[in-house]
């Protein structure tokens, strides 16, 4: 059976997530100790004992739902799970950088700087309430670009997010996104809801971001990954560390195509997909896309033992 491991993005963080896999597995809390150190401050006790407004902020979330992510990865290796037990990783936005860390092509220390910088980059690219962002449930791709296009009106409107058959998320200035969810519900979708978010990602008004990411990253040891990468920009497998450098660039404005990424895999032969740290989100996306890809969700230190007996087992 060939499976994939797959890393969630902003969105999945709780207060307290990946606590009991720090305090089960040594290797585990390993991961955070050398967050909190790259990043020289505590991070791991705003994520276990701070409050979810705190742990929300873009620039806090990426970091601690990437030491997550890694930390659920670690205990599972530390069960006896490989790398080579998967075929492919991905991850949704920030997600990419959990599975580049993972996959071995940047050190974990790199990851939570670079992640700290694109959260404050992020942040810093459209002062707060010029953007914002919406998912509308129940368009398929091509029918929420023509709502954006045409919500746009000489403002920046632009499907930020292919998530799922009935999921697109569009992104740009605050006002025509909101003439956006008001076209979308006039064309038929089921539901087209503004998101709790403090800036609008993946979109062109995130550029400013992208060229912070471009310096950062030009700073940074990228390794070829131990598995090849399914890049959110252009959902095909990736390799080259060059080639990545460039496609975590065009991440920060480009849209995320999860659909068509979990389709690349299946069209692989993957029917089994991982979903390691927080929340269960892409499990839910996964299922959507494709009813024949089992699911897995591994974030708690029960969900690793499961996961590592389940591979032992087949």
């Amino acid at each position: 059976m060939a499976r994939s491991f797959v890393f969630p993005g902003q969105g999945a963080q709780t207060v307290g997530m990946g606590k009991a896999l720090a305090e089960t597995y040594p290797a585990a809390r390993a991961v955070f100790d050398e967050v909190d150190e790259a990043l020289g401050e505590s991070l791991s006790a705003v994520i276990w004992e701070g409050d979810i407004e705190t742990l929300t902020l873009t620039q806090n979330a990426q970091p601690a739902l990437m030491a997550t992510s890694l930390a659920a990865f670690r205990a599972l290796e530390a069960e006896g799970v490989r790398l080579g037990d998967g075929a492919y990783v991905a991850g949704h936005s920030l997600g990419e950088y959990s599975a580049l860390a993972a996959a071995g092509a940047i050190s974990l220390s790199d990851t939570a700087r670079l992640l700290r910088i694109r959260g404050l980059a992020m942040q810093r690219a459209v002062p707060v309430g010029v953007g914002a962002m919406a998912a509308v449930l129940g368009l398929d791709l091509d029918a929420v670009r023509a709502v954006a296009a045409e919500a746009a009106a000489g403002e920046v409107c632009e499907a930020a997010n292919d998530n799922d058959p009935a999921q697109v998320v569009v992104s740009g200035h605050k006002a025509a996104v909101e003439r956006a969810v008001d076209l979308a519900k006039a064309k038929g979708a089921k539901r087209a809801v503004m998101l709790p978010v403090s800036a609008p990602f993946h979109c062109a008004l995130m550029a400013p971001a992208a060229e912070e990411m471009q310096a950062a990253l030009a700073g940074v040891a990228i390794s070829a990954p131990g598995v090849p990468l399914i890049a959110n920009v252009s959902a095909a497998p990736v390799t080259d560390p060059e080639e990545i450098r460039a496609l975590l660039v065009r991440q920060v404005t480009g849209a995320v195509r999860w659909r068509e990424s979990v389709q690349a895999m299946a069209a692989q032969g993957v029917t089994e997909i991982w979903e390691i740290g927080a929340g269960k989100a892409l499990s839910g996306m996964i299922r959507r896309i494709d009813r024949e890809i089992a699911t897995l969700a591994v974030g708690t230190p029960e969900e690793v033992a499961a996961a590592a007996a389940q591979l032992k087992e087949g």
